[in-house]
């Protein structure tokens, strides 16, 4: 029986093999099988980038974790990476962990981000000298042609924060480089940004021209719904702009004409990214994702534009939240995306809740996402709000909010109501007890809107009562008061209402204006966002907080 055995391992391994050489084969066939079966975590010892002979001693403590996941699965898969889709990986592996490490989070003045100072003296004409957090990362981030995801809670300067670094590539604010007046005349849209509300476009349509000034203004164009379309493409043809800012709908449809060319573009900015989800926008979205920046093949073959040799668009996209939806569409849309935060940048995967909700026929799933949802809704909450609920019966909400007016002493009230119907009678019922007030809702056409909304900004209008239309993108950075006359539906809309005031780090107070019957909303809602919301009552022209047992 030995004699068998040994002549079965000798027609197997040769006369050659030693009982030396034989354990070593065997030590390195259990090392393939750990280091398979690393991933999911069945190795016998934990594997270190040491021991699978890499540099790792020269990296810093805190990015160890997540540099070891990245390069050892790289090392793992080698034999693979060979034939399927190597080029990815590799751009993964050469990520430049240390230009994202650079950037400046604390930076004490717009020149350390590397604008160029023409942008940077408009800024100070403008009273922007300081940076905030999101802007010091966002910025040099941006810069470095990286695609992003920009998050951070409302109200935080997250439109500067993508509007900089375009300027600072497009349009006369640019870096120095000189461009003949021949290139000027033959000028393309170089950046296309989406906002998924009229308000919001308008709204980034002023914040650019501000920055280029009344001679340069007409480098951007607005395409928002609700306006006139023939103007809207004849004013394309004739200023030539450089930036388009606009609605979905519009800017296919004009796309779908032929009259609005933007294969050759350089950045794609979808602004509340969340919102440009919904299904409502899901075809015009389609469309701008396949045209912006996305040259034909006869185009590539035949065009010797510069532009051409730049490759695909740079996309930005930025939220107040980043659910589930948000990272699967950046995976999608952008080339390796980072996730941007105020005095933090991270590759989008180290974010990812994919975890949870990928489990088919998981009975958590659907409580995952509520808690993925709610987490986005308290990263949206701007910090230094104070908020309070009080209780009154249906007829007298109104005359409740006049009194919480007065015993704040607040100069800019937003007041949100579900129901388009109720603004006008709880507008007539301030104006009837002396109160400036005004309404705003999507009924209202074009020019209505654009009034009130500047009478409000000038302090024409006190308090504006308005529904869910402006409780994303209305940018008013003096109000310091918001109440819910109708409480939210969930603490999504809560937070995305209570972001009207307290921006840009000012103080403010949101106030819910509740039923004694829907006291227990509320409570819901301060648990979901583990902020404290205070019973309170208005007396005597002050606010008295209730002293409650928890």
């Amino acid at each position: 029986m030995a004699a068998l055995v040994a002549t079965r391992l000798r027609f197997i391994f040769g006369d050659t093999l030693s009982v030396k050489n034989f354990s070593r084969v065997s030590r390195t066939a259990t090392f393939h099988s750990d280091a398979r079966c690393m991933r999911v975590g069945h190795a016998n010892r934990p594997l270190t980038l040491t021991s699978l002979g890499f540099r790792s001693e020269s990296e810093t403590t805190e990015r160890t974790e997540r540099i070891q996941r990245v390069v050892s699965t790289d090392e793992v898969s080698k034999s693979k990476v060979k034939v399927v889709k190597s080029s990815k990986v590799k751009a993964v592996s050469q990520r430049k962990p240390l230009e994202i490490e650079a950037a400046p989070f604390s930076a004490k003045s717009f020149s350390d981000l590397g604008l160029p100072s023409l942008l940077i003296e408009r800024l100070e004409r403008e009273g922007f000298t300081i940076p905030t957090d999101v802007q010091s990362a966002a910025i040099p981030t941006i810069l470095k042609n990286h695609d992003v995801v920009v998050q951070s809670y409302t109200g935080s300067g997250k439109t500067l924060a993508y509007l900089l670094p375009i300027l600072s590539e497009v349009g006369p604010l640019k870096k120095e480089n000189p461009v003949s007046d021949r290139a000027k005349k033959n000028m393309n849209i170089e950046a296309v940004i989406v906002a998924p509300s009229r308000e919001l476009g308008m709204q980034i349509v002023r914040e650019v021209e501000k920055l280029l000034g009344p001679v340069d203004k007409k480098l951007v164009q607005q395409l928002v719904g609700g306006a006139n379309k023939t103007r809207q493409e004849e004013a394309l043809r004739k200023n030539k702009p450089a930036i388009v800012v606009g609605t979905p709908g519009r800017i296919a449809e004009i796309s779908a004409s032929g009259k609005l060319h933007t294969h050759g573009c350089r950045f794609l900015v979808l602004d509340e990214v969340d919102e440009l989800l919904s299904f409502n926008f899901r075809e015009d979205m389609h469309r701008i994702l396949e045209h912006v920046g996305r040259k034909s093949s006869t185009r590539q073959h035949s065009s010797k534009s510069p532009l051409t040799g730049q490759g695909e668009r740079q996309t930005i996209m930025v939220s107040a939240t980043v659910p589930f939806s948000v990272v699967r569409a950046a995976r999608s849309w952008g080339r390796d995306p980072l996730l941007v935060q105020a005095r933090k940048v991270a590759p989008l995967e180290s974010v990812s809740p994919s975890g949870p909700i990928n489990l088919p026929g998981s009975s958590s799933t659907s409580s995952s996402t509520l808690n993925l949802q709610t987490q986005a809704a308290v990263e949206s909450l701007p910090p230094a709000l104070k908020h309070y609920y009080c209780t009154s019966r249906l007829q007298h909400k109104v005359d409740m909010l006049r009194r919480c007016v007065h015993a704040l002493d607040a100069k800019y009230v937003i007041a949100f109501m579900n129901h388009t119907k109720q603004l006008k009678d709880a507008v007539f019922k301030l104006e009837a007890r002396g109160m400036i007030a005004a309404e705003l809702h999507g009924d209202l056409g074009k020019l209505a809107r654009s009034t009130t909304l500047k009478k409000f900004k000038n302090g024409e209008v006190r308090i504006l009562v308005t529904n869910e239309l402006s409780a994303r993108g209305l940018d008013v950075a003096e109000c310091d008061l918001v109440v819910n006359l109708d409480l939210p539906t969930d603490s999504v809309h809560y937070a995305h209402r209570a972001g009207r005031t307290g921006r840009l780090g000012r103080k403010g107070s949101v106030v819910s204006i509740c039923e004694e019957r829907e006291v227990f909303v509320i409570k819901k809602l301060q648990k979901q966002l583990g902020v404290p919301i205070l019973s309170c009552e208005f007396a005597e022209g002050k606010i008295l907080v209730n002293e409650e047992q928890s």
